[in-house]
Parts: C-alpha cells; sequence; structure tokens
C-alpha cells in the first residue's frame, strides 16, 4: 500500500519530469481546468445557459467528481512528504497550504448548497466563483510558479512600494477635497469620495466622470497625474528586475559585460589583491 501512495504522489506532483503518467495527469488536469473557465464565461450568455443547461451541468458534475477525487488523493498521499509526516497533524498542515486551499475552493461551490439553504441569488455567486479553479493552475504551470517566486521574493519591496501609493492617494484626496468641496459639493462630497478622482488620476486613467474646474484645482491635478507615472512605475521596476534574477537563476543566464567580458552580476574583485 505504501509503494501504491509514493507512486501516485508521485503522478500527482510530477516528480520526474521523465513520468510519462504525471505528464499525462498534467495535460489532463490544465485542460480540465482551461474549460472549466471557459464554460464558466459561456453559460453567463443567457441563451447558451438556457440551451445546454444540461450540458454544462453534467460538465461540471463531473469536473466536480475528478477535482475531487484529486483533493481526497493529495490528502491521502501527502504524508509521504516530509514536510507533512503525520497521519492527522501532516494532513491539516497540508490541508492549509495554499494549493491545498485554492483545489478545496474549486470544489466548494458545488456542495455549498446541498448542506446549506441558500438564494439564488448567492448559488449564482458561488457559480462564478468556480472562476477560481484557474488558480489551480499555479500548482502545474512553470510560468505560475516563476511569477509566484518573484511575488514572494519581492513582497517587502512591494509593500514599501504599495504604502508609498496609498500614502499618495490620501494626501492627494484630502487637497482635491479642501480645493474643489466648495465648487463642486455633489462630486467631492468627501475625502473618500474624492478618493476615486484620486485613483483615477494616480494611474492616468482618467475616467473623466470627476474632475476639478478650479484652477487651483486643475494644477494640483496635474502635478498628481504627473507624480501618479512614477509612482505607478515603481512596482513595475520591481517586478521587472525580480523576473530578470528569477530567469536568470532558473536558466543559468548570466549578464555579460560586452566591454570586458565579465559577469555583471558578480561582486567586484578588491583592488587590494591586484596589486
Amino acid at each position: 500500500m505504501q509503494k501504491v501512495k509514493t507512486r501516485i504522489h508521485e503522478i500527482l506532483n510530477g516528480v520526474s519530469t521523465e513520468d510519462a503518467h504525471a505528464g499525462i495527469f498534467h495535460v489532463f488536469i490544465i485542460t480540465l481546468i482551461f474549460l472549466n473557465v471557459f464554460a464558466v464565461i459561456l453559460e453567463t450568455v443567457e441563451s447558451l445557459s438556457s440551451r445546454y443547461a444540461i450540458l454544462f451541468k453534467a460538465f461540471d458534475t463531473f469536473s466536480v467528481f475528478v477535482f475531487t477525487v484529486e483533493y481526497l488523493l493529495r490528502l491521502w498521499t501527502c504524508t509521504t512528504d516530509k514536510r507533512f509526516r503525520g497521519t492527522i497533524k501532516g494532513r491539516l498542515r497540508f490541508a492549509v497550504n495554499p494549493f491545498a486551499l485554492v483545489d478545496l475552493m474549486a470544489i466548494l461551490p458545488f456542495y455549498v448548497p446541498m448542506f446549506l439553504p441558500l438564494d439564488l441569488r448567492f448559488i449564482r455567486a458561488l457559480r462564478l466563483f468556480r472562476l477560481l479553479r484557474i488558480l489551480k493552475m499555479g500548482r502545474y504551470s512553470d510560468s505560475l510558479r516563476t511569477l509566484g517566486n518573484v511575488l514572494n521574493e519581492k513582497k517587502e519591496e512591494l509593500l514599501i512600494a504599495i504604502f508609498a501609493v496609498l500614502i499618495l492617494l490620501v494626501v492627494a484626496s484630502s487637497f482635491i477635497y479642501f480645493v474643489e468641496n466648495a465648487a463642486q459639493p455633489e462630486a467631492f462630497s468627501s475625502i473618500p469620495e474624492a478618493m476615486w478622482w484620486g485613483v483615477a488620476t494616480l494611474t492616468t486613467v482618467g475616467y473623466g466622470d470627476i474632475y476639478p474646474i478650479t484652477s487651483l484645482g486643475r494644477f494640483l491635478g496635474a502635478i498628481v497625474a504627473i507624480l501618479g507615472v512614477g509612482t505607478i512605475a515603481i512596482p513595475a521596476g520591481i517586478l521587472t528586475s525580480g523576473f530578470a534574477r528569477e530567469i536568470q537563476r532558473k536558466y543559468g543566464k548570466r549578464d555579460i559585460c560586452p566591454h570586458c567580458g565579465k559577469d555583471m552580476n558578480e561582486p567586484p574583485e578588491n583592488s587590494s589583491n591586484n596589486g
């Protein structure tokens, strides 16, 4: 039985890149995830939903069955991983793992209405929660795993950048409220209301539904828009550097200087050693 458990664990987690059974399983699951997302999108079209309701229901039932079996097999075989050793405690640690939580969310919308009396609006919202199944791709996609590694590595820098953006948003919204409130009491009735303008301006989207009409307000809007270009670009720069480093680490690529031929990421040699 232990050999069977270990083998199932290897197939589920793709331990070996040369494992044909694991490759077939992963392709099957990835295809099923994409088809699920596609089905949820098509189901929002009323004409298709009413005409093919039985097919949509049958496909969802089949998908939930597959995802449920996958989740239970992962829960059963997780103890073969040294991180989740222990019949009960190990499985509990596995159950709160982010990937395991995503797997659980992929099947919960199907089972919840069976046990809880819910109104039709909430059931419809639960059906849309099936889109969360696309998050399961993170387990099978190298690209999404790379993104996760970058976000994890750069989380501190990103939090600082986001905090700076939030400070700028509060300051800009507060100033525009005091400047424009007298001229437009409905549009800028409070600082929270002014934050919608702040978000649209900082991101340079400029919906145009709310805008300053006073000279000072327009001047302030121009300053905020200019600051927004640089502020919003900071997280993009952080992610770009993170992706460059992750790809370099993953594929072993070196950044070679075209002039001296040395690796630009290596620390410079101590000049005292050259004497």
